[in-house]
């Protein structure tokens, strides 16, 4: 499928997203949104991929978020980035996703690294949120997400005070995972892509499922029971037993439960 704005691309189990719009900081628009959005459905559907890492085209950003300024035409909410559909379809991903910070990520640009599972990033990256000095705010997954990984009183003091961090500074408060040498990132990201897709698929998507259902309420209760445990569950002998004796209007054999 081809895309305007962002880049994808499959390298063995490892499917990589580049933001396209160096020029323009690989600034969001709304179609990148509806784009990344949809090569992550693309990406849930099939078995090829087992990892996805999310990275920023040339060296200086990752991404610096998105402006008022931007023409917007969307017919959920006129004048609003659909940013919201973006981040849920990765949150909601059932394989891991990595950012691999290649320069600034800068307000919507660091809350996308946030939502990812893994982040690493470039030892010249910037880590900022500069929403109360322009006169925006996150009130979902730059808020929450951020207070999981670095507390409330410093996620507090990132909004309210708005500092730029820098890649140690970040990694040293738990907001990402690893920082490697500039000229390194692209090879470190796909070391640690391809240690994550040995583990077991299903093991994952588990775990992922179990971190999201905290925040997601009934959804992220019923994204881990229909998506895993429910899958478990139908590929057990004991289900396997029951769906046969019912269709065979027989008892069922109770050798075969708990099995």
């Amino acid at each position: 499928m081809e895309y305007s704005t962002i880049l994808y691309e499959e390298d063995g189990p490892v499917g990589t997203i580049t933001l396209n719009r160096p020029d323009d900081g690989n600034m969001f628009t709304e179609a990148m949104c509806h784009e990344i959005r949809d090569v992550i459905e693309t990406i849930r559907r099939e078995t090829r991929t087992r990892v996805v890492v999310i990275t920023g085209a040339g060296d200086k950003f990752f991404c610096i978020g998105g402006r008022k300024d931007v023409e917007i035409k969307s017919t959920l909410y006129a004048g609003t980035l659909p940013t919201l559909e973006m981040y849920e379809a990765i949150d909601r991903l059932q394989k891991p996703v990595i950012a691999s910070v290649n320069g600034y990520a800068i307000g919507g640009g660091n809350v996308l690294q946030v939502v990812c599972d893994l982040t690493i990033a470039k030892e010249s990256a910037i880590f900022r949120q500069v929403g109360p000095m322009v006169g925006s705010f996150d009130a979902g997954y730059g808020t929450w997400y951020l207070e999981d990984l670095v507390g409330k009183k410093k996620a507090k003091e990132i909004w309210f005070c708005n500092p730029k961090l820098s890649a140690r500074e970040a990694l040293d408060i738990g907001l990402i995972n690893k920082v490697v040498p500039d000229d390194d990132l692209k090879d470190a990201t796909r070391e640690m892509a391809l240690a994550v897709a040995e583990r077991g698929s299903f093991a994952l998507a588990s775990i992922k499922g179990a971190f999201n259902a905290r925040h997601g309420g009934v959804s992220g209760l019923s994204r881990v029971t229909h998506d895993l445990l429910l899958r478990s569950y139908l590929e057990s002998e004991e289900s396997a037993e029951l769906n046969a004796s019912f269709q065979e209007k027989r008892k069922p054999d109770p050798s075969k439960f708990g099995s």
